[in-house]
């Protein structure tokens, strides 16, 4: 008798700290935001940028404008309204992600080429920071290299914009 009691106090303990550690886990997750909170924190903090309807609509018509991969592996990242981007990828190792965006919506994006001494292709170049080297196409289209791999030299980025079909991209906005 005394074992049947004590195994039933027993449960009765085993069950209540499992009811009250899961009420103390629910609390837990009720105080952090879900994924899609965080998003949604993201997108407000992010200022929106309306879409001009004279953009290149379809994000997806700039990627036959990249260039071949030969040899590397290139991987399409987004794709939305008057911009596109891909990633350059080796072995595994991404060493750096490019993009064509339509600058129609944001003109302030063109200043850096206004003054640019530089220029690919007959096209000018501008380098911001000590990772991104881009060219503004047709006075429209800005094409930018980002170096995502230490190895990955401007030299290289402006190899890599040079492969990009710029004349093909300039007849889009023409």
């Amino acid at each position: 008798m005394l074992r049947k009691v004590s195994i039933a106090i027993g449960a009765l303990l085993l069950v209540g700290l499992l009811a009250v550690g899961g009420c103390q886990l629910t609390q837990l997750k009720a105080s952090q935001p879900s994924d899609n909170a965080r998003w949604e924190q993201i997108e407000e903090q992010t200022p929106a940028v309306d879409v001009d309807k004279d953009a290149v609509i379809n994000g997806s018509a700039f990627n036959k404008f990249f260039p071949n991969a030969n040899g590397y592996e290139r991987v399409y990242t987004q794709e939305k309204d008057g911009f596109a981007e891909a990633k350059l990828k080796q072995d595994g190792n991404t060493l750096a992600m490019m993009s064509v965006s339509d600058t129609i919506s944001n003109p302030s994006a063109t200043n850096k080429y206004q003054n640019s001494e530089r220029s690919l292709a007959g096209y000018p170049l501008a380098e911001v920071g000590k990772t991104a080297t881009s060219l503004l196409v047709a006075d429209r289209l800005q094409v930018k290299v980002l170096s995502r791999d230490d190895a990955f030299t401007a030299t290289d980025r402006e190899a890599w914009l040079e492969k990009f079909d710029l004349a093909g991209l300039a007849k889009l906005v023409n």
